[in-house]
């Protein structure tokens, strides 16, 4: 239960919550922690804030104070590589991650989670990647005080094996790139996948162990693979080729090289003509020209999952139609924007 007292009569009392100060572009924050005892020169400027009166909580055994509903809702909400802020603001709680990787969000619970009205958690996309430190979720109880019930019900929708927010490490791979094109073996024109692929790789905490050049030869192609498996390659990533021109034969090479699960074509530009496989349990990613033209394309997708072990197939493809058109900003600001969303 709450009780409405002047302000002007509150001098002495302890402030039940959080009291937010807002001056149009210049700040948002707490003009008044919950705990502040109210003094005398404080009267005006709460005034100022528009409270004439101070709410006294007086609760009842089926009502929760927002701070412990956070808290309670964090705890369920936070999974693998999420840590929970340590103070309520406002009456939120941050979840951070706990380390770089990619964030995995149980979409369908979070769902149940929101529907039941009283209580809120927002999060970033699932499958942003994340570093360390960086808010990825929020959550609060919406009254200052709700039904406990209300709130027992969220902890449970959320809480489980794999709770709905988690941050995935990022596995650290020795990859082997198969770069492809008569044009580039031979010296026709320099290659620009190298330097573009190790740079991917390395940004993710991986390496390339061995590159492999290729004319557009299926059998020759299938070869330079199998040598990158043999020198302890456990990613593969193949460059060019991908058209229905009829040079193009990197399908077949990657398809000759002993690769099944193999899926051609993407809902995703640039990166229509992606292929993903697998050789074994080694990942094989096929990376269409757009590689080179582009700054960011499906292959910075797919990388971040296919390194936290998740298997892709035409199924997972096929989601990422929703949010997969890249619009080609003159200042590319990913992962900060729609693309893969």
């Amino acid at each position: 239960m709450k009780k409405s007292i002047p302000v002007d009569q509150a001098v002495g009392m302890v402030l039940p919550h959080d009291i937010t100060e807002i001056v149009k572009d210049e700040f948002k924050g707490c003009a008044f922690k919950k705990g502040h005892i109210i003094r005398t020169e404080d009267v005006e400027h709460l005034r100022r804030l528009g409270k004439d009166h101070i709410y006294v909580l007086e609760l009842a055994d089926n009502e929760i104070h927002e701070d412990e509903a956070a808290r309670l809702m964090a705890k369920a909400l936070a999974g693998t590589g999420v840590e929970c802020g340590r103070e309520v603001v406002e009456g939120k709680i941050a979840l951070k991650a706990g380390h770089d990787g990619l964030l995995k969000i149980d979409r369908e619970r979070l769902l149940q989670f929101n529907l039941l009205g009283e209580v809120m958690c927002s999060t970033l996309h699932d499958n942003t990647p994340v570093k360390q430190g960086e808010q990825v979720a929020a959550t609060r109880l919406i009254p200052l005080v709700g039904e406990r019930t209300v709130v027992d019900q969220a902890v449970a929708a959320v809480d489980g094996a794999e709770n709905v927010v988690r941050v995935l490490p990022l596995q650290k791979v020795r990859a082997g790139l198969v770069i492809t094109g008569s044009e580039v073996y031979y010296g026709r024109i320099e290659d620009k996948f190298e330097k573009v692929l190790r740079e991917k790789l390395n940004a993710l905490g991986s390496e390339v162990a061995t590159v492999r050049f290729a004319i557009d030869d299926a059998e020759q192609i299938a070869n330079e693979i199998k040598h990158c498996l043999a020198e302890g390659a456990d990613l593969i990533v193949t460059s060019g080729g991908m058209s229905v021109d009829p040079d193009d034969v990197t399908r077949l090479g990657v398809l000759g090289a002993g690769a099944d699960d193999i899926v051609y074509g993407s809902p995703v530009l640039p990166g229509a003509m992606f292929l993903v496989a697998r050789i074994g349990n080694v990942p094989v990613l096929g990376l269409p020209a757009c590689g080179m033209y582009h700054n960011i394309t499906i292959f910075d997708l797919i990388l971040p999952r296919i390194l936290t072990g998740e298997r892709i197939g035409r199924h997972e493809l096929a989601e990422m139609g929703h949010g997969g058109l890249c619009r080609n900003c003159e200042r590319c600001q990913y992962p900060v924007c729609n693309f893969g969303k």
